[in-house]
């Protein structure tokens, strides 16, 4: 198999993508390196989402994926509005998506998630090393004609210098969608300390069964 180059594209995976308060703020805050802000209220995001087929993918491979961080200020998307994002968690369960990952500085370890949607209810579940860490259920709909549409900013660090990422998306989101809850199952893990507040407040999100993105579009060193 050739050597994977950036970028590649992922078309029509199914993700669900959303943010919430944190249980613990400085938690958080104290994952975010130097040289880097949290946002005020200390967000989180998670992207849970499957590829089921290798040819959704242009080199990839079907793999499964959950990653998570901390939103960050003064290093908004292009778009000037949607928070910097910054990887602290990153469970896939391809060795070959891990490889290529890892190389842009990525915190890529083994594991696996599953979405499962049985009429209006879904359930996401990520796996670190076989072990489930997170479950999420929320309520869906149908995708109607609404598309979202844009490109994220995703940092890493490597080689003592961090990158910026942009990754264009296109997404079809469904209607109504409600995060019902998100469950932390193992108090030991180290992504426990990204967990919700209770009572759960979520800042933004949605659930697609189609949605494509290019990983990474555009890649520089940050000043």
């Amino acid at each position: 198999m050739p050597e994977l180059v950036a970028p590649q594209l992922v078309v029509n995976s199914r993700m669900i993508y959303f943010g919430w308060v944190p249980a613990d703020p400085e938690a958080v805050a104290a994952l975010v390196p130097d040289g880097l802000k949290p946002m005020a209220n200390r967000q989180v995001f998670m992207n849970q989402y499957v590829v089921d087929r290798p040819e959704q993918t242009s080199g990839f491979g079907a793999y499964s994926l959950t990653y998570i961080g901390p939103d960050l200020e003064h290093a908004y998307a292009p778009d000037g509005v949607t928070p910097g994002r910054w990887w602290t968690h990153y469970f896939n369960s391809s060795a070959v998506v891990r490889e290529y990952a890892a190389a842009r500085g990525v915190p890529a370890t083994a594991g696996r998630t599953t979405i499962e949607v049985r009429g209006r209810n879904l359930v996401a579940t990520t796996e670190s090393d076989g072990v489930p860490v997170i479950r999420t259920t929320a309520r869906v709909g149908d995708t109607g004609t609404a598309v979202n549409r844009g490109q994220l900013r995703y940092i890493t660090e490597v080689g003592g210098q961090k990158l910026s990422g942009i990754y264009p998306f296109v997404a079809e989101p469904v209607d109504p969608f409600e995060v019902v809850s998100v469950e932390f199952l193992e108090p030991s893990h180290s992504v426990y300390a990204l967990r919700p507040a209770d009572p759960l407040q979520i800042v933004w999100g949605f659930y697609s069964p189609r949605s494509s993105f290019t990983y990474p579009g555009g890649e520089s060193v940050m000043a």
